[in-house]
This record gives structure tokens, C-alpha cells and sequence, in this order.
């Protein structure tokens, strides 16, 4: 139901994509759920939303790839 890619936009800031898509058989409401239980646990943000004509949702999700610096 979704893939991840990373990808670095900016220099130095990785981004990690995420597309999920959704049939026309949910509710804008269980979306919204869904989504902002993702964003809330995952981290996730929206991106972008497409919505098809045969009333299917794609969602592309993204998320900061935060590195861990090693010190000497």
C-alpha cells in the first residue's frame, strides 16, 4: 500500500517520501484519521494529495531524515 524513497532536496536536509494510497470506499473522515495517526506517531507530514476521478486518494507523506553526527 506504500513506498518509501529517499531523496535530499535542499543541501544538507534528506527527505524520506512515502506515497499511500486510498480507495474510494473510505471516508474523507477515516482518511483524516489515518493520516494524522501516521503524522502524530510516525512523524510524517503531508505532501501532496491527488485525487483521482474515480474518487481515489494518493498521498505522498514526507519526513526529515535526521543523521546522527559522531563526535571525537
Amino acid at each position: 500500500m506504500s513506498r518509501v524513497h529517499r531523496l535530499p532536496l535542499n543541501r544538507g536536509v534528506e527527505w524520506e517520501f512515502d506515497k499511500v494510497t486510498f480507495s474510494r470506499e473510505f471516508s474523507r473522515n477515516v482518511v483524516t484519521k489515518l493520516l494524522v495517526e501516521r503524522a502524530e506517531h510516525g512523524g510524517w507530514e503531508l505532501d501532496r494529495v491527488r485525487i483521482t476521478p474515480d474518487g481515489t486518494r494518493r498521498v505522498i507523506l514526507r519526513r526529515k531524515i535526521i543523521r546522527a553526527v559522531r563526535t571525537a
